[in-house]
């Protein structure tokens, strides 16, 4: 990938570290930076363009990082600055971008700049985060819910108000409608780019603004019975507010001062209040994340729908994104099933626009089951019971069959799948035909081929458990045809042009194969087509 190119992150591949668990070098059980360093000739060799790191600041770990006490400097447990410049170096030096971690819109309570603005009411830093009056006749200010359980107000003794915490009380909300806080977050940005870190991908980028008035959020009349209670109201005052956008044009000319860097941002919404995080102009996040797929029904028309919509809602000139998996969200080799994970591979690295890989995924890791007393997610211990535990998605990278996994040698923070002897990287590279091949190749082909990687999306109708469309750039194009059943399907000559020839097979058996009338598709099969010339 050419290093200067302004456009690099359209068309490179996005591979997410989540540093705890890839590679432990001090032994401790805990990955580290050193550890990253270690594997980036793996990352290398995989076809990843860029890494983003989830958070690496020094923190209580309240909530694994996202509890920042400090935003320039690293947290010992993964190493020192000094590793990080060793890491950035070395990540540049191996043609590799390094997206690092933004947290704006909460801080630890153990930050300097809550510990003061705790300390009085008439502190300066006071108003750097949310403080309210209890209600007349006592109580919170009002009905916002901790999207971790309970309400999202903790009482200060000391000072007889509330402070606003969006996710736990350890994590209060900093207050963005004040100048102090944006240009003190913006030199964290600075002191980083600085250093030559080539974006952010921004924690919960729609909760920086609330609503000025805080009024009660009303009632989700569409809350589902087992689901997390604060499911049970709308967050219509308390995300997503209009002046949040200001917030997000103003970070995006921090990154542009520097030159060619991306901002990413993260956002749960629907399709039509997600596209408004393009920015007018498009000068907002260049990849408002788009979390479509991780909450789908896995069906050819949901997912044919899902593409419709999405590249629809696009502004003019606005670069698609997509994602399969994150350090939130169950795995998609357990979402989708095992078979249908080489499927999901080959949309992912099929579609327009940018897409991200979760670290494991390319070698078909599982949600992993987690025992009550072996829970490290604070979100399942304050919710226990209801399928809302983030560990299983987050457990140790499976490098090689000794005894933690070519992870660690001592046992490490989370456990270990009970399919790491078979399922890892040194297994995986030797088969011939395994999903860490399939990645691979995938990620070749897409960038050897014009219209994978810059062309447009064009659906063809089908039917049943396939799902057809075709890529198209500068007079070429290639046709992709994935089956989403478990079935055999054909598909007609009508659809991809007979003396066509596959270019790949999900199940890696079935290139050059030239095609005469119809497709012949096995079930769980996906393959890319490439039409007579």
């Amino acid at each position: 990938m050419d290093q200067s190119d302004e456009n690099w992150w359209r068309h490179g591949i996005f591979y997410q570290i989540y540093p705890r668990s890839l590679q432990d070098t001090n032994d401790d059980g805990v990955g580290d930076l050193a550890g990253i360093i270690q594997r980036l000739p793996y990352l290398k060799d995989l076809g990843a363009d860029a890494i983003w790191l989830s958070p690496i600041y020094p923190s209580p770990m309240a909530d694994f990082g996202y509890d920042i006490s400090d935003y320039t400097a690293i947290d010992p447990l993964f190493g020192t600055m000094a590793d990080f410049d060793a890491l950035l170096a070395a990540a540049h030096d191996n043609g590799l971008k390094l997206i690092l971690d933004l947290v704006p819109n909460h801080t630890s309570e153990q930050h300097p700049w809550f510990l003061e603005s705790r300390s009085s009411r008439d502190n300066p830093r006071r108003d750097w985060y949310i403080w309210r009056d209890p209600r007349p006749g006592g109580g919170e200010p009002n009905n916002w819910l901790s999207e971790f359980g309970g309400s999202a107000w903790s009482y200060d003794e000391a000072t007889g108000q509330y402070y606003y915490h969006a996710f736990l009380a350890q994590q209060p909300d900093l207050n963005w409608r004040n100048r102090e806080v944006r240009e003190a977050i913006y030199d964290v940005m600075r002191f980083w780019l600085a250093k030559g870190v080539d974006g952010f991908r921004v924690d919960v980028i729609w909760h920086l603004i609330k609503d000025a008035e805080f009024r009660d959020n009303p009632p989700n009349p569409y809350h589902v019975a087992g689901r997390p209670s604060h499911e049970t109201i709308l967050t219509r005052y308390s995300t997503d507010q209009p002046e949040v956008h200001e917030v997000i044009a103003e970070m995006r000319r921090v990154t542009d001062a520097f030159g060619a860097r991306v901002l990413i941002g993260e956002i749960y919404l629907p399709l039509h209040r997600l596209m408004a995080y393009y920015g007018n102009d498009l000068k907002g996040a260049q990849m408002p994340f788009n979390f479509a797929l991780l909450s789908t029904l896995w069906s050819a028309r949901s997912v044919e729908k899902i593409i419709e919509d999405y590249e629809k809602a696009l502004p003019q000139g606005a670069w698609p994104n997509w994602v399969l998996g994150n350090h939130d969200r169950p795995r998609v080799a357990s979402r989708v099933g095992r078979e249908q994970a080489r499927v999901a591979a080959m949309l992912l690295l099929t579609l327009r626009g940018t897409p991200t890989l979760y670290y494991g995924d390319e070698i078909g890791m599982h949600q992993v089951a987690i025992a009550p007393e072996a829970v490290r997610d604070p979100f399942e211990k304050n919710v226990p019971g209801i399928g809302v535990g983030r560990d299983g998605c987050r457990t140790p990278m499976q490098w090689d069959s000794t005894r933690y996994a070519g992870f660690s040698s001592v046992p490490p923070w989370l456990p270990l799948a009970d399919d790491f002897m078979r399922e890892n990287v040194v297994n995986l590279q030797s088969d011939e035909t395994s999903i860490l091949n399939l990645y691979k190749a995938l990620i070749r082909l897409r960038k050897e081929c014009k219209p994978l990687a810059i062309g447009s999306y064009v659906p063809i109708a089908a039917e049943g458990d396939l799902l057809l469309y075709r890529r198209e750039a500068q007079g070429q194009s290639v046709v992709v045809a994935l089956n989403l059943g478990a079935e055999p399907v054909a598909v007609t000559a009508g659809a991809i042009g007979s003396g066509s020839e596959i270019l790949l097979s999900t199940f890696l058996d079935r290139k050059g194969e030239k095609l005469e009338g119809t497709l012949d598709l096995r079930g769980n099969e996906g393959a890319i087509i490439a039409p007579p010339h």
